[in-house]
């Protein structure tokens, strides 16, 4: 959505962005009604022409940002000089986008001005902001790189252990090796250290074939 208004020669224009995303909560300040009278007032202020104001309202990312392709459409053909936002979120949060922005106001020849902040490229200050910006797009850009190309050395921790811990002494363990070796079953180990009254790896009293078997395969399995 756009507002225009007649230019007189001898006075700055300015094209004005506002913004608020769909179903965002903001302080009244925050809200299109008063994004576009804090522009207007500081227009007046500094003795500017509000030449145009465009506003997205609502819109989903999916759907872009008509308002603002339209904004900066006409600044880049000359309607007005300045691009006036309330505040820097209002353009972008990216500074991807913001540094993007800016270098296409330096090549067109208009400027940025955010009210929130030290952005206002009309000043020295604000232009040298420029080259901050696009030398930190561009090493958020090499980062991101880097993090996709880095292989993954984060140290993996061994999965804890469930349950007691085993109190089967070895010699018990290469007894039952030694046992199905010689090729007794393991039914007939189990009842020999039953009738031993040998406690079991957690302490029981009761062997069973299945157990045995266990102690077994897991020595075999430390080999």
């Amino acid at each position: 959505m756009a507002k225009t208004a007649r230019r007189s020669e001898k006075t700055v224009g300015v094209v004005g962005y506002c913004r608020v995303k769909p179903h965002e909560e903001f302080p009244p300040e925050l809200s299109l009604k008063d994004q576009e009278k804090a522009i207007r007032k500081e227009c007046a202020k500094r003795g500017y022409e509000l030449v145009a104001l465009y506003s997205d309202a609502g819109l989903p990312e999916t759907q872009g940002r008509p308002a603002l392709s339209a904004a900066l459409a006409s600044l880049n053909e000359g309607n007005g000089s300045i691009l006036m936002v309330t505040k820097l979120d209002r353009l972008t949060r990216s500074m991807h986008v913001a540094a993007r922005v800016l270098a296409s106001a330096e090549r067109g020849g208009w400027t940025v001005i955010g009210l929130d902040s030290a952005i206002d490229t009309t000043t020295t200050e604000g232009s040298a902001l420029i080259s901050v910006l696009a030398i930190f797009d561009e090493m958020e850009r090499k980062l991101i790189g880097e993090q996709e190309e880095r292989p993954d050395l984060s140290i993996r921790r061994p999965t804890p252990k469930v349950g007691r811990p085993s109190t089967l002494s070895l010699d018990i363990v290469e007894r039952i090796v030694a046992a199905r070796k010689s090729g007794s079953t393991w039914a007939a180990i189990a009842d020999e250290l039953n009738n031993e009254n040998v406690p079991t790896a957690q302490g029981g009293k009761q062997w069973y074939p299945a157990t045995v078997r266990h102690v077994a395969n897991s020595a075999d399995a430390r080999q």
